[in-house]
């Protein structure tokens, strides 16, 4: 059996934070979790503007409240992702069971991807609305900008963790394939070469149907 699967050692490993901080992995979520904080945050607190003639408000992106709520939505569902998966990678090395790591490297797996591609689509609509901005004096240039920006860091980051869970999910696979051992194989290998050996025949004895054959006494 390997000595890892799933791209981490196996149970009972004592947790380094040292070493967990500096994975990859580990830096490019962190990244993620900051670029979301910015996205949600910003449209949640710069977001939305008063109309001169009217009570309620409009988002800054074209007074298009969907975009603003579109990226609210993939901002804050990224920022919890990301606090669970770092908790669940930093316990990953004490889960001992096999089709646990790899649901959970599945679910990395879909999840990034999934989110790689509604950050594309959120950088996209935020851009195509702010293109269209009737721009005043009230709305936020800076932080509508800084939006769609962090919304583009966001892309490239979920892409990287999608490219990171892709390749723990292949080494699980190689890991499991080349530790697996036939239990029949396993069985027979330990006999040697050549058991039974040529000729052998089974035992006169054995396999008797009682009655068989008749009683022949002694010859005096």
């Amino acid at each position: 059996m390997e000595s890892s699967v799933y791209g981490s050692p196996l149970s009972g490993g004592v947790f380094d934070f040292n070493s967990f901080i500096k994975q990859p992995q580990t830096l490019t979520r962190l990244f993620s979790w900051v670029f979301s904080i910015v996205v949600f945050a910003t449209i949640i607190s710069e977001g939305y503007i008063n109309k001169p003639i009217a009570e309620d408000t409009r988002c800054i992106f074209n007074q298009n409240d969907s975009a603003c709520t579109y990226g609210v939505g993939v901002g804050v569902l990224a920022f919890l992702a990301c606090v669970v998966f770092i908790v669940v990678d930093a316990l990953f090395s004490q889960i001992s069971n096999a089709k646990d790591r790899k649901y959970i490297v599945l679910s990395d797996l879909i999840f990034s991807g999934v989110w790689t591609f509604l950050w594309f689509v959120c950088f996209c609509v935020l851009t195509n609305q702010w293109s269209h901005t009737e721009m005043t004096s009230s709305i936020p240039a800076d932080a509508a900008r800084a939006v769609v920006a962090f919304s583009f860091f966001s892309i490239a980051t979920w892409a990287l963790l999608t490219v990171f869970a892709f390749k723990r999910y292949r080494q699980g696979l190689d890991s499991v394939v080349s530790g697996y051992t036939d239990p029949v194989s396993d069985h027979t290998s330990q006999y040697p070469s050549g058991y039974p050996p040529e000729g052998y025949q089974q035992s006169p004895f054995s396999h008797t149907s009682a009655g068989e054959g008749t009683y022949q006494p002694p010859a005096y």
